[in-house]
């Protein structure tokens, strides 16, 4: 039988002792959000989850150091400038009564935006597209919120591998361009992609670790495109990495002297942009299950090799009443 292990199953049948690395992250989930169900992250069989107290207690505390300190789980970068991507879009799904962000996405023309097509699979469902904001919460007047009129999804999009992960979205009317809110160029067939190591940076309102915390403001981190022959690797993506991804992120070498040994795009950034000398060349797309892993670093799809797409796309289209 397999059970869920939770702190409340070790305090009532501590009779035993379970590996310091299996211990479920659940236990953490619980210690800072008591007032919230949380779900688990592995599973063992039900003989392998009696701990003792004391086991109990050391191994939180081992995890809660590698998880705050300069961890591979830890995701770095900065808080943007106010508005000084005014490009940036926050895809946003109902939730009870109200908006919350899902994806990233960034302002192409004066009636589109780009995402990933993995953010919307099956069509708007209520979802808004907000520009012209750093914050998430707080009231901006540069803000500028639009319903979604047509949703295109590249029609070779593969659930598997995320490959084609590109979509676009026409709003419900055209944006009004202020300092805030602004179309951002991106790369098109026969430009150039940038080389292994060469520095791009992303920016978006994703998580900040593998709990789940999310920044209420813009955030942006430098990173560094990697040789594709190693995301092609079987210990990185093997065969699920293909010639339309870019893969990317920054691991700071040893001895670190930064606030955090890994930076790299998480959950909650995907659709945002990656750029390389101001000019957008890629699209958030995946990563794995976690982020900031050394051996998962952040995918991004390769814009240029969908320009007639886009374009055959962005032409004239039949006006399509949203779900």
């Amino acid at each position: 039988m397999l059970s869920c292990f939770s702190f409340q199953e070790a305090a009532n049948r501590m009779t035993a002792r379970l590996p310091l690395y299996l211990l479920d992250l659940c236990f953490l989930s619980f210690m800072w959000k008591p007032l919230k169900h949380q779900s688990c992250w592995f599973w063992f069989s039900e003989s392998d989850i009696m701990v003792s107290e004391k086991d109990l207690f050391v191994t939180a505390a081992v995890l809660v150091v590698a998880l705050i300190s300069q961890s591979e789980g830890i995701i770095g970068g900065r808080e943007a400038a106010p508005h000084s991507r005014p490009y940036m879009a926050s895809i946003q799904m109902p939730e009870g009564e109200k908006m919350i962000h899902e994806c990233g996405g960034f302002v192409i023309a004066d009636q589109w935006v780009m995402t990933a097509a993995h953010c919307l699979p099956t069509g708007p469902n209520g979802r808004i597209v907000v520009l012209g904001v750093h914050s998430l919460s707080e009231p901006e007047e540069t803000q500028q919120t639009f319903d979604i009129l047509e949703l295109h999804n590249h029609p070779d999009f593969s659930v598997s591998n995320y490959d084609n992960d590109i979509a676009l979205i026409k709003l419900d009317r055209p944006i009004n361009v202020s300092e805030a809110v602004k179309a951002v160029e991106f790369l098109r067939a026969g430009g150039v992609n940038p080389d292994t190591n060469a520095e791009v940076d992303t920016a978006g309102w994703g998580s900040l670790d593998n709990l789940g915390s999310r920044p209420d403001k813009l955030k942006e981190v430098v990173i560094e495109v990697m040789n594709p022959a190693r995301c092609k690797r079987g210990d990185y993506f093997g065969r699920k990495f293909t010639d339309n991804m870019i893969c990317a992120h920054k691991v700071c070498p040893d001895p670190c002297d930064q606030p955090y040994k890994k930076e790299d795009s998480c959950d909650g950034d995907s659709g945002g942009p990656l750029l390389y000398n101001g000019i957008v060349v890629g699209i958030t797309s995946n990563g794995g299950k976690k982020c900031g892993l050394i051996k998962k670093p952040g995918i991004y799809t390769i814009i240029s090799h969908y320009t007639e797409w886009i374009d055959n796309t962005m032409a004239v289209q039949p006006t399509l009443e949203p779900p």
